[in-house]
């Protein structure tokens, strides 16, 4: 058995924040668990054509490593540079244990430890900082007959580059971020291509910009580098004011979005199944130039009808249309909500993660749950943002989990939790702050819901305000024990 003050689960963008607040607190004792045979998280494993950030990548980094971006809107290419830039400016390789698939949790309360069982054997650690990600367990259809297509499939996280798609009929399953960034991607080199949607989303231009040599070095301006992550924060926060509080403001966005579809796609027909019957932001907008020229193209069909069962040669609709393909590619997203911690976590009295979060998946600050001491969720519950950086509250949350361990150690203690009645106000006050967003009102069944229906993937406020929120530990809220 391996002991450590401090495991990190997940090597991705989380992970890797959190590592290096231990290092500028001086924890040095802490290892990232990855169960991948590399490191890195999102941007290492979503390699599909296109892949891309939709955040501009000054704001979509780490604010204690700045970059000399390409392009505003950097490729998967890049932010896995980054990664690697990250990981190697802060030393954290030699930290990181590759090949470590976490099984189960279980809380000890007598030594105040977590043992943790992976595939390469038993850890234990006085605090586990989970940083798996809410989008890293890809969600399969389960249509009758998936066993029996004789081509190739594989989900848009798991794109297999052995197999050349060129030439061939393919059919992509999904229309969302992931698919609005493949089809434009791969339809130039396909002998035809399939687009099954399910519902329209809302499409606004990609406003992207290929920094020049002389911006590049202005990027290298710590100053100059602050000032536009600012400048953009601004911007994007702005856009929060309609998701909740105007719904002129949206009405201003879908306006744009409109007149985007008109000028793109001509074909009255096609114009009216791209139109989506619900509000904007309530799904989550896709950021696209080439997603409705695409679907123009004479060796593209988009496909309302969906899917009835597959065969041997490829897919049956449900209009009793039998399309052979070569290559099926299922960019139907991830479980995101229920599922988001993939293992076993036993917290005290054996009390279970998954049974806790019944019926549905809370945290207090979307990071710290009742009962499972010294435990701390990185893009919890409720920590999602529809308008700005992900990796804003990801450091707005790991100012609050520090607060907590310096707490710890500053008092002489072996664990803090917070207290219930803490978690269910705070709850409770999130849920009627939901009420009042676009996520609530917006007549759409999105990913940000769980099965029950609740909100669970989105912070109803402003990312400042959770920011906040999270700056300090409230002593009260929480206990902590010897």
């Amino acid at each position: 058995m391996q002991t450590f003050r401090v495991l990190i689960i997940g090597s991705g963008f989380g992970g890797q924040c959190a590592a290096i607040n231990l290092l500028k607190a001086g924890i040095t004792d802490f290892r990232l668990l990855e169960r991948r045979d590399f490191f890195g998280g999102t941007w290492c494993q979503n390699t599909y054509p296109g892949a891309a950030v939709d955040v501009p990548s000054p704001l979509y980094s780490l604010s204690s490593a700045p970059f000399p971006w390409t392009q505003m809107y950097a490729g998967q290419d890049e932010l896995r540079r980054y990664t690697r830039h990250v990981v190697d400016r802060f030393g954290l390789e030699e930290k990181i244990e590759l090949g470590a698939d976490v099984e189960s949790m279980v809380w000890d309360d007598v030594s105040r430890h977590w043992t943790v069982q992976t595939s390469k054997g038993v850890f234990q650690g006085q605090f586990v900082i989970n940083a798996s990600g809410p989008l890293s367990q890809p969600q399969l259809p389960s249509f009758e007959g998936v066993h029996l297509f004789e081509g190739k499939s594989f989900h848009s996280n798991r794109w297999e580059h052995d197999f050349d798609y060129r030439g061939k009929q393919v059919a992509i399953v999904g229309n969302g971020a992931s698919a609005a960034q493949i089809i434009p991607a791969i339809a130039p080199q396909v002998s035809h291509l399939h687009v099954f949607q399910r519902t329209a989303h809302w499409v606004l231009p990609r406003p992207d910009h290929r920094f020049k040599p002389f911006e590049r070095r202005l990027l290298k301006w710590p100053l100059f580098y602050r000032l536009l992550r600012s400048l953009i924060y601004l911007k994007l926060e702005s856009r929060f004011i309609g998701l909740k509080y105007s719904r002129a403001g949206i009405a201003v966005f879908e306006r744009m979005a409109r007149r985007h579809l008109e000028r793109q796609v001509k074909d009255p027909e096609l114009r009216r199944r791209l139109t989506p019957d619900f509000t904007l932001g309530c799904k989550r907008v896709v950021l696209s130039s080439e997603l409705y020229p695409t679907l123009c193209r004479d060796n593209v069909t988009l496909h309302t009808e969906g899917i009835e069962r597959l065969d041997a040669s490829g897919i049956v609709t449900s209009d009793g249309q039998s399309l052979e393909v070569d290559l099926i590619v299922w960019a139907t997203g991830f479980n995101a909500t229920d599922d988001a911690i993939p293992y076993t976590v036993i917290g005290q009295n054996g009390r279970s993660l998954n049974d806790a979060w019944q019926p549905f998946p809370r945290a207090y600050l979307g990071t710290s749950v009742p009962g499972f001491p010294n435990l701390f969720v990185l893009a919890g519950p409720n920590t999602g943002s529809g308008h700005t950086s992900a990796l804003f509250m990801l450091e707005a949350q790991m100012r609050y989990v520090m607060a907590c361990i310096n707490a710890v150690n500053d008092q002489g203690m072996r664990s803090v939790e917070v207290r219930e009645e803490a978690e269910a106000a705070y709850t409770a006050k999130v849920h009627r702050e939901m009420t009042k967003t676009v996520w609530s009102w917006g007549g759409c069944r999105s990913w940000y819901q769980n099965s029950s229906g609740k909100v669970v993937a989105m912070f109803p406020g402003f990312s400042c305000s959770f920011y906040w929120l999270a700056r300090k530990m409230k002593r009260d809220d929480h206990l902590l024990r010897e």
